[in-house]
């Protein structure tokens, strides 16, 4: 079969290499899948860097969520066992947390309603319990991670303000759904979320940035206001400064969604039924903005670290791959 790996950690468009490799072999409690979708996540990026909190053994295969099929047929949805990553014709995954792929949503879409979704709804619902509403701030708003949260937050009934950087992602946004957006680099992020909410600022500001962003929404939190950190894109961590949280009277809620697939799985599988429930309704419809053939995913993996892309990237195996 066709796999990209990684034999030493760089930038994903110099370091990845497609080869002609054996199948994986699975595990005790594993299936063998055949992928119909992988779908290009920030992780993918870090872990090419030797980044990520997951450094799995040289070589290896990035492609952390997929659409595939069991050997049974099933079509499911699965985040692949590392080293043997998604991207490749065929990859393994633990039976156990299997998910079955919505009905409504094709293959890449399905691929994308996985870690992005539930990283949202574990976000807004679990840590940050949004309510309809209340004003909802979401950085990198037309971004795969950001444009999940928009997405859940106007199913909530939310009013979304989405914060991106520059006008072909402020278009997407605007699509996506959002109530107001904000172009980072040619209006005051500050000021302009000042005036969108006379004030008084955001209840709920999802950030999967980091870095100025946090910095942002520290200044445009509303009282008693929610502040959910996903992620570093910018690769700055920020430090909080906790005397200002309790002067404005604003929590700072932590989220890694993986661990709920070890400290609570059951809640992993209610997600998915809620968001099954979702995109059934067209509440919710993953954004996907390019289709690549395999041969083309380091190049695309490549972009999403550039930063230059929106929704996700969907990687698509030609079909009739056999193991």
């Amino acid at each position: 079969m066709q796999a990209w790996q990684v034999h030493e950690n760089g930038e994903p468009g110099e370091v990845m290499r497609l080869a002609d490799v054996a199948p994986p072999t699975p595990g005790e409690g594993q299936v063998l899948l055949r992928v119909r979708a992988a779908n290009i996540n920030f992780p993918d990026v870090l872990m090419c860097r030797g980044q990520y909190q997951v450094r799995p053994p040289l070589p290896f295969t990035p492609g952390v969520e997929v659409c595939a099929e069991t050997e049974d047929g099933r079509r499911v949805l699965a985040n692949p066992a590392l080293p043997h990553g998604g991207l490749a014709e065929f990859t393994v995954a633990d039976a156990a947390a299997l998910l079955p792929a919505p009905d409504t949503l094709d293959d890449a879409e399905a691929a994308a309603l996985h870690i992005g979704y539930q990283t949202g709804w574990f976000g807004l619902h679990r840590r940050a319990a949004l309510r309809a509403g209340e004003t909802l701030l979401v950085h990198a708003a037309a971004g795969g991670v950001g444009s999940a949260a928009v997405q859940l937050g106007k199913a909530a009934g939310a009013t979304v303000i989405g914060v991106v950087g520059g006008p072909e992602k402020a278009a997407v946004a605007r699509e996506l759904g959002c109530d107001v957006v904000i172009d980072r680099r040619a209006e005051d992020v500050i000021a302009a979320v000042k005036e969108a909410t006379g004030g008084r600022g955001a209840d709920v500001i999802y950030d999967p940035v980091g870095g100025t962003a946090f910095q942002q929404s520290t200044k445009v939190v509303a009282f008693e206001g929610r502040i959910v950190v996903v992620g570093f894109a910018s690769g700055d961590i920020p430090a909080a400064a906790l005397n200002h949280a309790l002067v404005k009277n604003y929590g700072i809620l932590g989220l890694h969604w993986g661990l709920y697939n070890t400290k609570n799985p059951r809640l992993v599988r209610e997600c998915h039924e809620q968001l099954t429930e979702l995109a059934a309704r067209g509440a919710i419809k993953p954004h996907v903005s390019e289709r690549v053939p395999l041969a083309e995913a380091a190049g695309a993996v490549q972009r999403v670290a550039d930063g230059v892309t929106t929704g996700r990237i969907a990687v698509i195996p030609e079909k009739g791959a056999t193991a």
